[in-house]
């Protein structure tokens, strides 16, 4: 079983959770201990209602119930929207009415990879699998899929495994044409691993997400795969269309909302892109009061706080987005994921130049349970240490990011960090020691392969920071005076987002040394443009002041 993360944590919310609920503890001496991947098994298994606004799968399994079929199906709604909790609720009240459901086991396997419990996963397969006889043929092919698929997870890097269970599939759907859901599966599949779950798609899985629209127009799954799809190859515009029917045919769904916003903010509409987020975060917040869940046992929430933040720090709106950041570093982290995305604070910080801030919070980060955390956390740690003028520390914090990333990963499942997502934080690091000591070209061309390397990771998460971080490295090239690699930055800051004001300052600041008025007048006016309601404050602000006072001759 993969290691996870929290378990003290986990146990101390079981019993809460057992106490909220009216369960007296006695009733299982065990139940706190109980967990599957980071939430209590109490949780998981507790009884819910049929609601309205989560999905609308169709998919079809054998019952005695109808009863069961829609819980099934509400079940599935929740997988596709990567709402693990409720997923398993759904599945596990569906048996409840019908024991004998062979699929609601096979939705439970599929949730528990959600929830990184491969065990679980395994022992619900096997379970679909001893019911399987009463299932149709087109269950019984699907379970057997599920069987193989978690062994090729089990043995990740497996590419033998992998293919093969392409082929399965393939040779399952020239028998079941029209099944939906194994078309969905086959575009899952098309991921780097065996473990893809709709989150890592390209070229290659657009065209079985497509055939799933052609079976069943306006699927909300497909339509959520699609949005991940398409982020993956660039193609926002069209990423931005699936989002707008995701979360119109998911309403209820908090990750469809969030969907929608990852791309309003990559075509410079951050204002809708604010209350896209702002809608999931309200969402999220009622469901945890109203079902009594603690906010750690959610994935998504820290993810979308921070997606929340960031925009508003995109805006100059930095006493908000700071808020909003330190709420999330307030969110005791339960999985790794939770645990990197808290970077972002110590990011922020170092954007602010406020070093000492970030030599504290990256400490935090460098003594984190998940190594991916601890290589970012020193690496961070150590642009502090430079901008304190330390740069001995600086190289021990270098040096102790090198040594933890021998414990990172190359190959993951689902959304777990590997090895290329944090290398270029070490690199990073190393390229500013090398412009501040003096050698320029070795950190110009180190700086310029990061930028590249750290535009190219996937996911909203990865193009935010890279945007930030790319601000950081301009500012470092004018600290230096190596004003080439400024003028570059810039201009990958304007190409990455030009949505944003600090990417038309960094050319502004460029082009007032080049002697260039008029791109600085432009690119001034356009910054002060997308900051019209920035903070007061915002030291950017007294920059463009000084740049505008320039232009004018004054």
């Amino acid at each position: 079983m993969r290691a996870r993360f929290g378990r003290t944590m986990v146990a101390a919310i079981a019993a809460w959770s057992l106490t909220a609920s009216g369960v007296a503890q006695e009733e299982d001496p065990h139940a706190a201990c109980v967990s599957m991947g980071w939430v209590p098994r109490e949780i998981l298994e507790r009884p819910l209602e049929l609601r309205a606004g989560s999905g609308n799968s169709l998919d079809t399994a054998t019952s005695s119930s109808a009863e069961a079929l829609a819980f099934y199906r509400q079940g599935m709604n929740y997988l596709h929207g990567y709402v693990w909790i409720e997923a398993a609720r759904s599945f596990n009240q569906a048996l409840r009415v019908d024991p004998a459901m062979a699929l609601a086991y096979w939705g439970l396997s599929r949730t528990y990879s959600g929830l990184d419990d491969h065990d679980a996963a395994l022992r619900s397969a096997q379970r679909a699998q001893e019911l399987a006889a009463r299932a149709s043929p087109r269950e019984q092919r699907r379970i057997e899929l599920r069987l193989q698929q978690l062994a090729a997870i089990a043995d990740l890097g497996n590419a033998g495994l992998h293919a093969n269970y392409k082929q399965s599939i393939d040779k399952a759907l020239a028998v079941d044409f029209d099944d939906v859901e194994l078309w969905l599966i086959r575009g899952n599949a098309e991921e780097p691993t065996a473990a893809g779950r709709g989150q890592r798609g390209s070229v290659a899985s657009i065209a079985f997400y497509g055939q799933v629209l052609r079976l069943a127009p306006d699927n909300a799954a497909a339509h959520h795969y699609l949005i991940h799809s398409y982020e993956t190859i660039g193609q926002i515009d069209r990423a931005l269309e699936h989002g707008e029917a995701y979360a119109r045919l998911s309403p209820a769904i908090p990750h469809a909302h969030h969907m929608w916003g990852h791309d309003l903010r990559r075509v410079g509409r951050i204002d809708e892109a604010i209350a896209a987020f702002n809608r999931t975060n309200d969402l999220e917040n009622a469901y945890y009061e109203r079902e009594r869940i603690p906010v750690e046992l959610d994935w998504h929430h820290v993810h979308n706080l921070d997606l929340l933040a960031t925009s508003y720090e995109h805006k100059g709106q930095m006493l908000t987005a700071e808020s909003l950041l330190r709420q999330a570093v307030a969110v005791v982290p339960l999985t790794e994921y939770q645990e990197y995305n808290q970077k972002s604070l110590t990011v922020f910080l170092l954007g602010r130049q406020r070093w000492r801030e970030a030599v504290t919070t990256a400490k935090a980060l460098s003594n984190a349970k998940g190594a991916a955390t601890r290589v970012v956390g020193h690496a961070l740690s150590g642009h502090a240490q430079l901008g304190l003028r330390r740069p001995d520390a600086a190289r021990a914090a270098l040096a102790a990011a090198q040594r933890e990333l021998e414990q990172v990963p190359t190959l993951t499942a689902g959304i777990s960090v590997n090895r290329t997502a944090v290398l270029p934080y070490v690199d990073a690091l190393r390229a500013e020691l090398l412009l501040r000591e003096g050698k320029i070209a070795d950190g110009e061309a180190l700086l310029k392969d990061v930028q590249k390397r750290l535009r190219a990771l996937p996911g909203p998460d990865a193009w935010t920071q890279a945007l930030f971080r790319l601000d950081a490295f301009a500012r470092t090239a004018r600290d230096v005076g190596a004003w080439d690699l400024a003028e570059y930055t810039a201009r990958q800051m304007l190409e990455h987002d030009a949505a944003y004001g600090g990417s038309h300052l960094a050319l502004a600041l460029v082009a007032r040394q080049r002697g260039d008025v008029d791109l600085t007048r432009t690119e001034a006016s356009a910054a002060r443009n997308y900051w019209h309601d920035a903070d007061r404050n915002l030291r950017e602000l007294a920059e463009l002041h000084a740049l505008e006072s320039v232009s004018r001759g004054t």
